[in-house]
C-alpha cells in the first residue's frame, strides 16, 4: 500500500509519495516553500525526485534537494530545453481564471531561472518506479509543455502536474503550450476511471472534471 502526502505551497502542490520505508518527491515546489519541502522529506527515505515539468512552481527546489538528499531527478527529455528558457515553450491560456493566472505567472516564469539539477535522467511513458520501492508508472500527458508527464501509482492515486487543475473547480488545465496534445491528455486521463487525481494547484479530487475545448 502506498501513501501520497499533500505539500502545499501557496499555490502550488508537491507530494511525497510513500511505500514501507520508500519514497520519491513528485515535483519540487517554488522557492518560498523549501524549508517546508525540505521537513517532510527529512522524515522519510527519500530515494528519487520526480518532475512533471520543470516550471519553477514545480521544480525550483530541485536541484537544492536533490543535492541535500543525494538522489537523482527525473524528467523527460523533450522539457530539457526549459531548464534554459521558458519561453522555448510559451503558454496561452483560456477563460477569466487561465488568463489570471497566466498574467500573474508570466513574469516569475521569465525572471526565475530554475538550476537544473547535477544528477539527472530522463523518464518517459511506461518507465516503472518500482526499483526506488513505488510501485509506480510514467504517463505521457503533453499539452502544458512537451513533455508533461503524469504519475499513476498502484492504478489508484494519478499525479497530474499541469495538464488539469483545480484552481476553482477540476479542470482541463487552464494554460497550455499544445492546445491539441492538452485535450488528448485531458481525455485519457478521464478514460483512465477510477483514480484520485493529485492536482499542481488545488485539491485533490476523484477523476471527475470538466473537460475544455481549446484552440
Amino acid at each position: 500500500m502506498h501513501e501520497v502526502k499533500w505539500i502545499k505551497g501557496k499555490t502550488d502542490n508537491c507530494y511525497l509519495v510513500r511505500s514501507g520505508d520508500s519514497a520519491i518527491l513528485v515535483d519540487t515546489a517554488s522557492g518560498e516553500s523549501y524549508d517546508k519541502v525540505l521537513e517532510e522529506c527529512s522524515k522519510v527515505n527519500l530515494k528519487l525526485i520526480v518532475l512533471t515539468h520543470p516550471h519553477f512552481d514545480h521544480a525550483e527546489n530541485a536541484a537544492k534537494l536533490a543535492a541535500h538528499f543525494n538522489v537523482p531527478v527525473a524528467f523527460h527529455e523533450a522539457d530539457e530545453k526549459i531548464f534554459d528558457s521558458f519561453d522555448s515553450q510559451p503558454l496561452k491560456s483560456y477563460g477569466i481564471v487561465g488568463k489570471v493566472v497566466l498574467q500573474m505567472s508570466l513574469k516569475v516564469l521569465r525572471n526565475t531561472k530554475v538550476v537544473k539539477p547535477e544528477k539527472t535522467f530522463f523518464i518517459k511513458e511506461g518507465d516503472d518506479l518500482s526499483e526506488y520501492g513505488i510501485d509506480a508508472k510514467i504517463i505521457e500527458l503533453p499539452g502544458h509543455t512537451d513533455g508533461s508527464i503524469g504519475v499513476d501509482v498502484e492504478g489508484k492515486s494519478l499525479l497530474v502536474g499541469d495538464a488539469l487543475d483545480n484552481w476553482i473547480s477540476p479542470a482541463t488545465g487552464h494554460l497550455y503550450n499544445d492546445p491539441a496534445a492538452l485535450m488528448k491528455s485531458a481525455e485519457r486521463i478521464k478514460n483512465l476511471g477510477e483514480r484520485t487525481i493529485y492536482y499542481g494547484h488545488g485539491k485533490p479530487t476523484p477523476n471527475r472534471f470538466k473537460e475544455k475545448k481549446l484552440r
